[in-house]
C-alpha cells in the first residue's frame, strides 16, 4: 500500500476549527504556525478584551506580517554587513 504524499489535519485558530490538505513534509510548520498564531491571539484576546473575534485575528495577522518583514529587511542586510565586516578586517590589517 503507497502513502500519500498528503493528508488532512485539522488546525485550531482563534478557538476554531479548521481542516486542511498538507504536504506531509510540511506539518511541523503548519503545527508551529498553529502555535504561533495562537500564542499572539491569547495576548491580543487577553490585553484587549471585549472585542470581536475578527478583531483578535486581524491584529495577530498584523502582528505576523510584521514580524516577518522586520525579518526580511534584517536579512536583506546580512550580505551587506558581511561585506562590510570583511572591509573594515582588511583596512584593520592594512593599518597595522
Amino acid at each position: 500500500m503507497e502513502i500519500s504524499d498528503t493528508f488532512q489535519i485539522t488546525l485550531k485558530l482563534g478557538g476554531q476549527n479548521f481542516s486542511i490538505t498538507i504536504k506531509r513534509d510540511e506539518e511541523l510548520h503548519y503545527r508551529n504556525a498553529e502555535k504561533l498564531i495562537n500564542q499572539r491571539y491569547s495576548y491580543y484576546a487577553n490585553r484587549f478584551t471585549g472585542q470581536p473575534v475578527t478583531t483578535y485575528l486581524l491584529m495577530t495577522v498584523l502582528d505576523i506580517a510584521v514580524r516577518q518583514q522586520k525579518q526580511e529587511a534584517a536579512g536583506n542586510l546580512q550580505p551587506i554587513m558581511a561585506t562590510l565586516n570583511g572591509l573594515v578586517n582588511e583596512l584593520n590589517t592594512a593599518l597595522k
